[in-house]
């Protein structure tokens, strides 16, 4: 320990001085042990197995909701604030995400997440409207938390590996997405209904809970709590946060209303309800290998814009294509959608990148997701509900193009290398 490390703490004493640098030593110690070492990989199952989750709840709907509105006789209007309530949720949730990892730890936090989110699938399912609607809420609810926190046991507990673990958690994330809305019209016709099929989703959701208890009780790469570094300064005032919050809120926009509302599009211009789950799965596949492998590359490379720009290009042309042709074409404007929604991988990897510390991490990830997600809960109520007044699906997508163009815009500012 130098003379001026020590100077800089003059009120202890010479004991609790050495006794903290000693803490020290044997902490660097024990991050060399091998029960540590494979802490990590069982810690780095647990998010995967967690970021699984974190989309079927969501995705599932898509595909099921018209048998869920013929069954529940439910509106046009239900419909909306059904595939509304996620944004809704994630806005709310996201912002006190800080607060609850602060006061019993990100472990704690994100355990207590996971069985909010199992408890809310079963409740979803065991009445009618009103129930599924405050089943989801609950369900989203716990999403939310794990969506802010993820991100900063990624910055803490894997630092050198930052963009490799965020492209593992997204490709986890839109797999999981993707089983969501692929799987779930198989499981309504082998289990016998929308809510068996919906239902089965907690079993995925209690397995993770399990994994997750044990990683982050059983070895010392497990997450600590979040601290207060840096004085607990607020982000409110940095127009760096505000970029990346409002790239991160047009993103989750787009990602929303594709997710709730895509294969009634398809549906709608002749594709079959089974290949209209398949291909809201397929989008969420195609992010896979690219959150594999973009994030990775463009966190070495320190700007990101081009990256973020060019995968929105590709979104934008897909839904030029769904605006002029839906039916002409739905793989390849399904293909290119998905392209355009991987985006998502960077703007987590974007979160990571524009702050410094772990505890900034954690602020710039409650602001990013809470105010984000409370723009993005807007975009699917206003998609069906342009669909209502015009009796088509041409209005909300030029409305969905718009908003595409100035996610790129801002994107390309949130991908500069600069700090919060």
């Amino acid at each position: 320990m130098s003379v001026d490390s020590w100077d800089s703490t003059p009120r202890r004493s010479y004991a609790d001085r050495l006794e903290l640098e000693l803490e020290g030593r044997l902490e660097e110690d024990s991050a060399r042990r091998p029960g540590v070492v494979a802490g990590g990989v069982l810690l780095a199952i647990a998010v995967v197995l967690t970021a699984l989750n974190l989309r079927p709840a969501i995705t599932s709907i898509g595909p099921l909701l018209a048998e869920m509105r013929g069954d529940l006789g439910a509106s046009a209007v239900w419909a909306s604030v059904l595939t509304t309530l996620p944004g809704l949720c994630f806005a709310g949730a996201g912002l006190a995400a800080p607060l609850l990892s602060r006061r019993f730890g990100i472990g704690r936090a994100i355990g207590f997440a996971l069985a909010v989110l199992t408890a809310g699938l079963v409740l979803r399912v065991a009445d009618g409207q009103f129930v599924v609607l405050g089943g989801t809420l609950v369900a989203t609810a716990g999403i939310a938390l794990v969506n802010v926190l993820i991100p900063v046991v990624i910055k803490d507990s894997f630092p050198a590996k930052v963009g490799m673990m965020t492209g593992v958690y997204t490709a986890a994330l839109q797999g999981g997405g993707a089983a969501g809305s692929a799987v779930s019209p198989p499981l309504e016709t082998a289990l016998g209904g929308w809510r068996e099929s919906l239902g089965s989703w907690a079993v995925l959701a209690a397995l993770a809970l399990v994994v997750w208890l044990v990683a982050a009780r059983g070895t010392g790469r497990a997450p600590a709590p979040a601290t207060t570094q840096g004085g607990g300064r607020s982000l409110m005032r940095s127009p760096l946060a505000w970029i990346v919050t409002l790239f991160f809120g047009l993103q989750s926009f787009i990602a929303y209303v594709i997710m709730g509302w895509l294969p009634q599009v398809f549906i709608d211009s002749g594709v079959s309800k089974g290949d209209a789950g398949l291909l809201l799965g397929l989008i969420s596949v195609i992010a896979v290998p690219i959150s594999l492998v973009i994030p990775p590359v463009a966190a070495r490379q320190g700007n990101q814009s081009w990256w973020i720009v060019g995968m929105g290009l590709a979104g934008l042309a897909g839904m030029i294509g769904l605006l002029v042709a839906p039916g002409a074409s739905p793989l390849l404007w399904s293909v290119l959608v998905g392209i355009g929604m991987s985006v998502f991988s960077l703007a987590l990897t974007v979160i990571a990148l524009r702050a410094r510390t772990g505890a900034d991490t954690a602020r710039l990830s409650g602001m990013a997701q809470g105010f984000g997600y409370l723009l993005a809960a807007v975009g699917p109520f206003v998609f069906g509900l342009l669909h209502d007044a015009t009796g088509g699906w041409t209005v909300s997508l030029i409305v969905l193009s718009v908003v595409t163009c100035v996610q790129m815009t801002v994107g390309f500012f949130a991908g500069r290398p600069r700090y919060v």
